[in-house]
């Protein structure tokens, strides 16, 4: 009888939230549910998962109070946050201390970039690159494409949600998946396999191992996704974990790529 897998150290995707919080007035969903940070420490508890990283969700925008109070509570998350790009180096240094690694970007897929070369933006991700902190882009085609490239004289670490949102058109053809295999040979950008529910089931082994290929298991990292808003009745967290060991089959590599998400969102 084979043993069973050895879960990941790290879950470096999740989502926390409670009644209450605000939703932004163009938020794709709002959950009538709610999943607290004590039900997700749970959750990685009954896995064996010892670390986990909490992700800004578009649906509350700027608003991270409840990820900062998590935080202040649990020493073993990190988070990334919602952001206005002029927020202020004390500020940034501030929210570093309280355990926040990154800032996420996310807009809608048909939205318009903002002006990249443009002295707010480049002030932004410079400071943030200052701080110690990342750029988390769910982003993906032709917005991928073009961010990357923008990045690449910042110095500034990145980290792309969700396989580079390869349900973009073209996939591992287009723009966004050229541009991050580019990126990751530049040496400052990590991939998350995360939410691979939201791809078509009969290629996603194909895209992990690509990105297995081109990137190796030292830049990518893996997260859960959960609760996994919109597919709450079609997956569960253990199912989020057989996905995991189905795609990237080899105990090695899964390893190695615990090992990368700990060192990067808390060493």
């Amino acid at each position: 009888m084979n043993a069973a897998p050895e879960p990941p150290v790290i879950d470096a995707h999740a989502h926390v939230f409670v009644k209450g919080m605000p939703f932004t007035d163009t938020a794709w969903t709002r959950p009538d549910y709610e999943y607290p940070v004590e039900t997700y420490l749970a959750e990685l508890d009954a896995q064996g998962i010892a670390f986990g990283v909490i992700t800004a969700a578009s649906l509350f925008g700027d608003y991270n109070d409840y990820s900062l109070a998590a935080l202040a509570r649990h020493k073993r998350l990190r988070a990334t946050v919602m952001l206005d790009p002029d927020t202020a180096p004390r500020e940034l240094a501030d929210l570093k201390a309280q355990g926040v690694c990154g800032v996420r970007f996310q807009i809608p897929l048909e939205a318009e970039l903002p002006d990249l070369t443009g002295y707010r933006f480049r002030r932004f991700v410079t400071r943030l690159a200052d701080a110690g902190m990342h750029l988390e882009l769910n982003l993906g085609g032709e917005q991928l494409g073009t961010m990357l490239p923008a990045l690449a004289d910042h110095g500034v670490r990145v980290v792309v949600d969700h396989f580079g949102l390869l349900r973009s058109e073209n996939e591992m053809e287009g723009p966004g998946f050229k541009a991050m295999i580019e990126a990751i040979d530049r040496g400052l950008t990590f991939v998350k396999i995360s939410a691979g529910f939201r791809l078509p089931p009969e290629s996603l082994s194909g895209y992990a191992a690509r990105l297995l290929q081109v990137a190796g298991p030292d830049r990518l990292f893996w997260g859960s996704d959960a609760p996994f808003v919109g597919a709450e009745d079609r997956m569960t967290y253990g199912e989020a974990l057989a996905t995991l060991y189905r795609i990237v089959p080899d105990a090695r590599d899964r390893r190695r790529m615990s090992d990368a998400a700990l060192r990067f969102y808390f060493f």
